[in-house]
């Protein structure tokens, strides 16, 4: 099968990444994009890797990477108005594009990479970024269009236009599927070939937490705020300026981590805190799930009605169901070393036998064989 997927990234992300690679920009859309890949950033990357694994024709398209995109465009011999592009910015943090004749090149250039690539299959991660009436043009090219989420969703778009909707949230799952739109559970992942490129960091950070700081995480400020005035945590992420100034967050914040350095960040913490989104609701589904256990760091997580279904809680994760037993759980396995290390490498193993990207998408890969 040939798969085209299609995704957005945070601004800053990219701030940082042409930041960290001067002149990216001016090199070859093949170059840049293996940099993006090699960032370990987002799951587009991890997908094409893996399907192509499988013996599948797969390419990624970070749609507002204006550098890439842009330079993907000249090589093609397009002419495309070089204007600037421009992002409205829901709950305060997800980009999500202006749709106005001054960011037009964005879907002009995407038509035309449809339009040349005609894959089998458009997976777009980003549903709450691209317009569904761009999509609806677009199905003359493709023979399944399939979204993917676990984020809240835009309103005014029309689902339907989708032949098929993964997701790695039951209640999701079930939300398409009462709109009459088929919809089937694929979770998240953890890449192995990550812990290459981690060079076995010594763990020297207590506790952690690596997140965002936004209105959808209603009561997460609330528990780290408790962890902050208990714990020795330190705190990464992006948002910050959303947090109320005299708030004890503050002075446990570290700046951000992106990609490659977000995943050494978790790996050099002897346990890492995990507190789900408000959409999850009772669900367990988020990508810190496999993150941290992947990269053998204890995670101690809130507790969710399937998290079983993941991981056996007590013996390869840890659950609190209140922000008190979260610091007491905490503060017990910093004074119980081998305890906490045991648990670690139990859910490292869990997530390196049963929670890769090459087993998600495999499945995705059966999934989809049934709708084609």
């Amino acid at each position: 099968m040939r798969f085209l997927i299609l995704d957005t990234d945070y601004p800053a992300f990219l701030d940082w990444l042409y930041a960290d690679n001067p002149a990216l920009d001016k090199k070859p859309f093949d170059e840049q994009a293996q940099v993006h890949t090699e960032a370990c950033f987002g799951l587009a990357g991890f997908c094409v890797t893996n399907l192509r694994a499988l013996g599948h024709e797969a390419h990624e398209i970070c749609i507002n990477n204006q550098y890439m995109q842009k330079r993907w465009a000249r090589e093609q011999g397009m002419q495309i108005a070089d204007t600037d592009w421009e992002f409205r910015f829901r709950r305060g943090i997800i980009p999500w594009i202006l749709r106005i004749n001054k960011g037009r090149w964005i879907y002009e250039i995407l038509a035309a990479q449809i339009r040349q690539y005609r894959p089998d299959i458009i997976l777009n991660l980003a549903m709450d970024g691209i317009s569904s009436a761009f999509l609806q043009e677009m199905k003359s090219y493709t023979r399944l269009l399939v979204g993917q989420t676990a984020a809240p969703l835009p309103q005014g778009e029309k689902w339907s236009v989708y032949d098929l909707v993964i997701s790695s949230l039951p209640n999701f799952v079930e939300f398409f599927r009462r709109l009459g739109v088929r919809s089937e559970l694929n979770r998240l992942a953890f890449e192995p070939s990550v812990l290459e490129k981690l060079n076995n960091p010594k763990q020297n950070i207590l506790v952690s937490f690596v997140g965002s700081f936004t209105s959808s995480h209603s009561k997460r400020d609330q528990l780290l705020e408790r962890l902050c005035a208990t714990l020795p945590i330190k705190i990464w992420g992006i948002g910050i300026e959303r947090v109320r100034p005299e708030s004890p967050i503050r002075s446990c914040y570290m700046g951000a981590a992106w990609g490659i350095d977000m995943f050494r960040t978790l790996a050099a913490s002897k346990m890492v805190i995990n507190y789900h989104s408000d959409i999850s609701q009772s669900y367990a589904n988020n990508m810190r799930l496999f993150e941290a256990t992947g990269t053998g760091s204890l995670l101690i997580t809130d507790s969710k009605d399937n998290l079983h279904e993941m991981f056996e809680p007590g013996k390869e994760v840890i659950t609190y169901r209140s922000s008190d037993e979260c610091v007491e759980l905490a503060q017990y396995y910093l004074e119980h070393e081998e305890e906490r290390a045991a648990i670690a490498r139990s859910g490292q193993l869990r997530t390196l036998t049963s929670h890769t990207y090459v087993q998600r998408m495999g499945d995705l890969c059966q999934i989809i064989s049934k709708y084609l």
